[in-house]
């Protein structure tokens, strides 16, 4: 299934003929929001190549409390382990975004990489660009306060959902920051009184990109920076 295909980065980013053969085994799926992908110490079945959803990494800390490490949207995929030969699950992988995807068998993808060089340095470079990710959000949870954390997710998840409107809950924001409800309301709320945002069950519009990237701490920069650079992804 090829359709949306070019709508993914990474397969963009690749030679014709190689995008073709891996294409020729992928389905063109939908992505329902909150749905779980995978749980951690799962082994992989599919690798996801998301063209109009995002998926967001969540490492559960304890029975009630999580922390969104990652988002992956249509600049990668879901499943770059496998290019080291892991096939276990890291982080919970749940839609944070609806929108579809290309998805693939994990054996047949494991045969591409095999097969195509050009798949393998592709994959290889976003899992750096990953890797850089995990650690910038580990500096950002310990350092950074609330309102700046909350402002650069809404700039990822702009960034991937390729709009500035898009619906997720408070309560799912605070999951992904790792804090209570609370918190996510009062740095909404500021965010808004600034008119950099608006927002109304759920549904949240960017109304001052610029002054969103001014109120974030400096990590979303440093991470732009790093896909621009290594992806080569288009604005």
């Amino acid at each position: 299934m090829q359709s949306g295909s070019d709508s993914n980065y990474l397969l963009a980013s690749l030679p014709n003929a190689a995008r073709l053969h891996l294409l020729a085994n992928c389905d063109l799926v939908e992505l329902t929001i909150a749905d779980v992908l995978s749980h951690p110490g799962d082994r992989m079945k599919y690798v996801y190549f998301p063209t109009g959803g995002v998926i967001s990494l969540v490492k559960p800390l304890d029975g009630e409390s999580n922390l969104e490490i990652g988002l992956v949207g249509n600049e990668g995929m879901l499943g770059v382990t496998l290019v080291l030969g892991v096939d276990v699950a890291q982080f919970r992988a749940q839609v944070q975004k609806a929108g579809s995807a290309l998805r693939m068998a994990v054996p047949s993808f494991i045969g591409e990489l095999e097969q195509s060089p050009a798949l393998k340095r592709e994959v290889k470079r976003y899992l750096y660009v990953s890797f850089s990710q995990l650690v910038q959000s580990s500096a950002c949870n310990r350092f950074h306060l609330i309102e700046e954390r909350l402002a650069r997710l809404l700039l990822m998840l702009r960034d991937r959902a390729h709009s500035d409107s898009f619906h997720v809950t408070h309560e799912l924001l605070a999951q992904m920051l790792g804090v209570r409800r609370v918190g996510v309301t009062k740095a909404a709320g500021s965010l808004h009184r600034k008119k950099l945002i608006s927002y109304s069950r759920g549904d949240i519009r960017i109304d001052d990109i610029q002054g969103l990237e001014q109120a974030s701490c400096p990590c979303y920069r440093a991470d732009k920076e790093t896909y621009d650079r290594i992806l080569q992804c288009p604005a």
